[in-house]
């Protein structure tokens, strides 16, 4: 199987990345990424999915929408950012059974997963996203728990963005989230999408080739193998098995948006450490956290 796609291998119609159940083996979450302008939009027909819609760049995007059950559409604009290293952007949730229109000027990313139950629209602003600083030394990145279970009411998918600065490592130790045990491990299928830039601060020749790294491997019999490098627009697909670190190479900070979702019964991500791994958590208590985050606008 293939579980690693490089820029450009999962465009599709006017999509620059569409990940969805054509997929073989996918079946649990989606992601969209598209690029809007003047002669060019995009229209979701009502189906099963329920949503998570902003923008990666670009001043921002006007979504229309209209609800199951609704006559008319609702209209709703999204504050945007420079770029996704320049903090969080306005994020919008929308229930399954609801149509959607989206132009502006920039990019646009959506996060889905196939829903049964419908949640309420809402309406996260930039200034609310809540922004997490995550581990310590090295191990240090930023996260944007817009979609966690704590902070958004929704049926199945969680989905957050991270941030991890020139030279870090996040996902270390390697974790999965492969097997159902309540209230000890979720069962979960995961999207990353990349983006990669010159670090901040940093003036760089005109010739330059922003670099990360992605590792994942099997954690039992089944077959599951990543060692790839990372630049913007790449997508990695993690059926099971033990994944990270996700590495932001020297001079190039990374950018990943995580969507994950499964068939348990309940909502929530718990994930188990690789054993020979885990006692690197507790190295994290005689380390500062890194004083480059968190990246604002």
């Amino acid at each position: 199987m293939t579980w690693f796609y490089k820029s450009g291998e999962l465009s599709f119609d006017d999509w620059d990345v569409l990940v969805d159940g054509s997929i073989k083996g996918w079946q649990h979450t989606g992601l969209r990424v598209g690029t809007l302008g003047k002669d060019r939009h995009f229209h979701l027909p009502a189906d099963n999915f329920e949503r998570l819609i902003f923008a990666l760049e670009g001043n921002g995007l006007t979504v229309e929408y209209r609800e199951a059950g609704q006559s008319e559409f609702k209209s709703q604009f999204l504050v945007g950012r420079e770029s996704v290293f320049h903090g969080p952007a306005d994020v919008l949730y929308l229930p399954l059974g609801t149509e959607v229109k989206i132009q502006g000027v920039g990019r646009v990313i959506i996060g889905e997963a196939p829903a049964k139950n419908p949640y309420p629209v809402k309406l996260i602003p930039a200034s609310e996203v809540p922004v997490v600083i995550r581990g310590a030394g090295r191990e240090t990145r930023q996260v944007h728990n817009f979609g966690v279970p704590e902070h958004l009411e929704a049926d199945r998918f969680i989905v957050v963005e991270v941030i991890v600065p020139a030279g870090n490592w996040s996902g270390a130790p390697p974790h999965k989230h492969d097997t159902f045990i309540e209230g000890v491990e979720s069962n979960l299928e995961e999207i990353y999408y990349f983006e990669t830039a010159v670090t901040r601060g940093v003036t760089a020749p005109v010739v330059t080739d922003p670099t990360g790294y992605l590792r994942g491997y099997s954690s039992d019999e089944r077959d599951f193998e990543l060692l790839e490098e990372v630049r913007s627009g790449d997508v990695g697909l993690v059926p099971h098995g033990w994944h990270g670190p996700a590495m932001a190479a020297p001079g190039y900070d990374l950018y990943f948006m995580n969507v994950m979702a499964g068939p348990d019964p309940d909502r929530s991500w718990n994930i188990t450490d690789d054993p020979a791994h885990v006692w690197i958590r507790e190295t994290w208590r005689h380390q500062d956290t890194d004083p480059r985050l968190p990246y604002t606008a």
